[in-house]
């Protein structure tokens, strides 16, 4: 254990230098932004996005805004986390803690986004129907887009806002929506920037097009219900199958501990166990990427 935590002290050491590393970098970013909001009407679409880098697009897709106190309070938890488990049982274990809430974290960033974009989906016709009976009554495009995301409700009110700020401090009205589109990267959004493009560009009826966009996005979504209800029983399946050896570990835990402590103070038992740990995660991977392909 001594010799050990030389070996958690540089962890901790490399993990608050990489912290500080990217605080720094979030707050070099942040003034950027604001430099160069104070230029938007000069400032291109491809300009805008640079100054967001990815991890501020994943939160930003995910609908999730930390602040410095945030990202402090889960580093602390993190290494508190690594901290107990090495006291526990040692500076492997330590690491793959740590590893797994990171893991855990990104597939919950993951979750919240394809949550969210499904739901703007979902509300996206009833927005374009606001938009189509604004241009019906003589309304511009941009200021039916602004009405229909004023009258919004979020989680789409929420993401286009980004999209109407731009609009507002001079922007374009395509830019701002194929920087929305390609932001989000589904094709409802990148359908809807090739509208507002091709409108802008060369005119034409957007009521039709609106219209003609309502009924595709409804099409798809009746048939991907219609696919998830088909394929209900293999999900079912590939949950049973992932989660019935980690219900097993559990309850021999909970039963006979000391046959787990046994394996573990076991060199080759500790090698099985390790071993048990990659093949689940693998294979929970593996499932649940089938999963998504479905």
């Amino acid at each position: 254990m001594p010799m050990e935590m030389p070996l958690l002290l540089g962890l901790l050491a490399l993990t608050l230098l990489l912290l500080s590393i990217a605080l720094f970098r979030k707050a070099m970013l942040k003034a950027r932004a604001e430099s160069l909001a104070e230029r938007l009407v000069r400032v291109r679409g491809a300009e805008q996005k640079a100054a967001l880098g990815s991890f501020d697009k994943t939160l930003l897709k995910a609908g999730l805004q930390l602040s410095p106190l945030s990202v402090l309070l889960l580093s602390t938890l993190l290494l508190g986390t690594m901290l107990l488990f090495f006291l526990l049982w040692g500076i492997l274990m330590a690491m793959a803690g740590g590893i797994l809430l990171l893991v855990v974290a990104r597939l919950y960033v993951g979750w919240r986004f394809r949550r969210r974009v499904a739901r703007m989906i979902t509300q996206l016709p009833a927005m374009l129907d606001h938009m189509s009976r604004s241009l019906k009554s003589g309304r511009t495009l941009a200021d039916a887009l602004s009405l229909a995301i004023a009258a919004g409700p979020d989680p789409l009110r929420h993401g286009l806002g980004r999209s109407q700020r731009f609009i507002e401090r001079g922007g374009s009205l395509e830019e701002a929506m194929d920087d929305f589109a390609e932001l989000y990267d589904r094709p409802e959004f990148r359908l809807l920037a090739l509208a507002v493009r091709v409108n802008q560009k060369y005119g034409g009826n957007a009521t039709e097009v609106l219209g003609n966009l309502i009924s595709l996005i409804q099409e798809r979504d009746k048939a991907s219900r219609q696919l998830k209800a088909m394929t209900g029983e293999t999900r079912i399946s590939a949950l049973v199958l992932g989660g019935l050896p980690v219900s097993m570990a559990a309850y021999i835990f909970i039963t006979s501990p000391d046959f787990f402590m046994g394996l573990w103070t076991d060199p080759s038992g500790k090698l099985v166990l390790l071993s048990a740990f990659v093949f689940q995660l693998l294979g929970s991977l593996t499932l649940w990427r089938m999963l998504r392909s479905i």
